[in-house]
């Protein structure tokens, strides 16, 4: 008798951009899996964008860029002593500088992350590819990152909400505008070093370490055991790195 022929289990169906965005809260396995069909990364950066810059926009009319300024500088004790020594008129001038810089960094913050989503991209692509010789193209790498950012975004929205809300400007935080991780809840006046090492512990940002994980392992053939050793590994050193460089300045 003929062997009955195989049949393959039908291809899963496209998902559209906007179907994309929703699994990667809801069902992430599902975009992940797609992008191995479209590394396309449009949509989510596009959401990205529009939302970092309507949170640049309600800092800048219900905070001010000089609050913001002003609140930095009191969690660096060293600098803010620094600008005490100054006379007056070159500490108004280095605090208008800063002004700039600090708002310029804000509504340009979507064209600075576009750059350190391809840095990043190149390094768990590099680390998967040489050191668990992965099979894995960086154009979907690439792709897993902007779409891995997602959570990010309800951060900025939250935060929106709260300044529109009238919360007080005193304590604000433009590097930690929500209450999402230990570090927000030190005093300025408290240890700048425990601050560092506490705030990476942030219930978003490691939800999106976590996608990443899972991303990896969609896209590719690596284990997710391996996955999630990579993408922690280099989070756990570039938080000793802040710590150090904390540690060094404050």
């Amino acid at each position: 008798m003929a062997s009955a022929a195989v049949v393959p289990p039908p291809a899963p169906a496209p998902l559209s951009e906007a179907q994309r965005i929703a699994y990667t809260f809801f069902a992430p396995g599902k975009t992940f899996t797609d992008l191995r069909r479209s590394a396309s990364w449009w949509a989510p950066f596009l959401l990205i964008v529009i939302v970092s810059l309507a949170f640049s926009y309600v800092v800048d009319q219900k905070v001010g860029f000089r609050k913001v300024v002003d609140n930095l500088i009191e969690l660096q004790p060293k600098q803010a002593e620094r600008l005490e020594a100054l006379p007056p008129d070159q500490r108004e001038k280095n605090l208008a500088l800063q002004v700039t810089i600090t708002k310029a960094i804000s509504y340009g913050f979507p064209l600075i992350a576009l750059a350190l989503y391809f840095v990043y991209s190149a390094v768990l692509f590099a680390t998967l590819k040489f050191g668990a010789s992965a099979d894995i193209q960086y154009t979907k790498m690439f792709a897993l990152v902007v779409y891995t950012r997602l959570p990010e975004l309800l951060r900025a929205l939250l935060a929106i909400l709260s300044m529109l809300a009238g919360v007080s400007t005193d304590g604000f935080n433009i590097q930690n505008p929500l209450a999402t991780n230990p570090g927000y809840f030190i005093d300025p006046s408290g240890s700048a070093v425990l601050r560092a090492l506490l705030s990476p512990l942030d219930v978003i940002t490691i939800w999106s370490l976590v996608l990443t994980a899972i991303g990896i392992s969609c896209i590719s053939k690596v284990k997710r055991g391996t996955a999630f050793a990579v993408v922690f590994g280099w989070y756990v050193i570039i938080v000793i790195g802040r710590v150090a460089i904390t540690a060094a300045t404050s």
